[in-house]
Parts: C-alpha cells; sequence; structure tokens
C-alpha cells in the first residue's frame, strides 16, 4: 500500500476528532492519525495557522472555527437541522429535558442538535459528537430501523458497558430493537450515563425510512407516559415536515 498523501495525512488529523471528543493533546492526535509526532506537529501547526485548529492556552487542541463554519454548511445536515429545530423548540417548551435529534453515521449516533435548559439533566451529548449506537436512545432507534448488516456490525465489534445498567448481552440488544420496531419508541435507562433516562422516536422520510432519531433524556423517575405523546406526536409532524420539504 502506498504511503498516504499529504491530503490523506490532513484528513486523519482532521477525523482524530470525530470521535467524541472536543479536545486533543498533539499526542493524542498523531496516535490516532497514525502519525509521527513530528509530521504530526508540522501539520497540525499549519492547521492552526489556518484557523482550522486551535491551540488552547494548555497546549492541547479543538476544531477551529474555520472548519466549524465549513461543516455548518453541509447541506443534508442543515437542512434536517434547519426543519428540526422550531419541533424541538416546542418538545423543550412542554417537556423542560434535553431535546437530541441524530443520524446514522456508521456504526455511531451523530448528534445534529440538541437544545437544554438549566433544569435539564446534564448529558455528554454534543453537537456534532458520536455516542453508541447500542447505550442510546436515538441509537436504538436508528440501529432498529437500519439493515441487519448494520445490527451484525455492532455486536461483532462489541458492546462496551458504559455504565452498569447497559445491555451487552447481543441476545437482550436484539429483542429490545424488536420492540422499538412494535412500538415506535426506544427507552434507555442509565445506560448511556448514570441519573439519565433517554426516550427516543423515528423520523422518517417521504419513503417511509427511517432517516433520524428525535429524543428527550430527563430524569429516571420521570413519569414516561406523561412525555412519551408529545415526543411522538412531535416526531410524526417531523416527519411529515421532512417528507414535504427534506
Amino acid at each position: 500500500m502506498p504511503p498516504p498523501s499529504v491530503a490523506g495525512k490532513v484528513m486523519a488529523i482532521l477525523d482524530a476528532f470525530s470521535h467524541g471528543e472536543t479536545r486533543l493533546t498533539l499526542t493524542e492526535i498523531c496516535r490516532r492519525a497514525d502519525l509521527p509526532l513530528a509530521t504530526g506537529h508540522r501539520l497540525v501547526g499549519e492547521l492552526t495557522r489556518g484557523g482550522f485548529v486551535e491551540r488552547m492556552p494548555d497546549g492541547a487542541y479543538r476544531v477551529g472555527i474555520r472548519l466549524w463554519r465549513i461543516g455548518a454548511q453541509a447541506a443534508a445536515a442543515a437542512d434536517l437541522r434547519e426543519l428540526a429545530l422550531p419541533y424541538m423548540e416546542d418538545l423543550y417548551e412542554v417537556t423542560h429535558a434535553n431535546v437530541q435529534l441524530a443520524v446514522r453515521r456508521g456504526l455511531k449516533a451523530l448528534y445534529l442538535e440538541r437544545l437544554r435548559g438549566p433544569s435539564s439533566v446534564p448529558i455528554v451529548s454534543r453537537v456534532g459528537g458520536e455516542l453508541p449506537l447500542h447505550a442510546t436512545g436515538v441509537g436504538r432507534v436508528l440501529l432498529a430501523f437500519a439493515p441487519e448488516q448494520v445490527t451484525e456490525e455492532v455486536v461483532s465489534s462489541g458492546l462496551p458497558a458504559l455504565t452498569r445498567h447497559t445491555v451487552t448481552d447481543p441476545v437482550r440488544l436484539r429483542a429490545a430493537l424488536a420492540e422499538v420496531r412494535r412500538t415506535g419508541v426506544a427507552v434507555t435507562r442509565e445506560e448511556m450515563t448514570l441519573g439519565t433516562c433517554s426516550v427516543a422516536a423515528p423520523v422518517r422520510g417521504a419513503g417511509g425510512e427511517v432517516i433520524a432519531a428525535l429524543s428527550i433524556v430527563t430524569r429516571p423517575r420521570t413519569d414516561l407516559r406523561a412525555v412519551v405523546p408529545t415526543l411522538i406526536t412531535t416526531a410524526r409532524a417531523l416527519s411529515r415536515d421532512v417528507s414535504g420539504h427534506y
């Protein structure tokens, strides 16, 4: 295999930030990009001077404003986010819980938008970040309606335990996915982080295919009977809008 081009090395550096962390040291970037430290130092320096990467006071790096602006223009994600925001805002006003919109990217859930308020429970998701499909509400929805091959890949790649409540048994996971397909709702309780409960519903396109998932994340003691109907109604309304415009 020929050595990677300069463009390939730069793409590997930028992709190092796609795993959910907002800041990485130079050593972490080089390890993830599989680059020698000297090469990484030179290329990261050039990206920093160009505004694609920012160097923090403590020496760590994060995605720069210039790269963020380019990424924000991704047509499909931007259009879906723009359509969803009014529905997400309405859902937040009713529940005052975290409201999230995610799509599947490979074997992860990619978060396109998140709304939260001062009374919302703390969560680990962030816009542009990725989290596992098997341990999140949006992930369960996206996985339940994905091709069977995707489920096989998720299972074969391992089901890590994020908390003591995470479903890590393939049989239990498949049963949970079947329940999502039956009810149209995914519920995870303290599987991604302790002290949170996630409830998600599918967002469908014009052909009925699931293109995204809408969720609320709240406290485990929340009476879900009071919020699930609102979530489902909102997801269906968004689906109708998406079918007509997306």
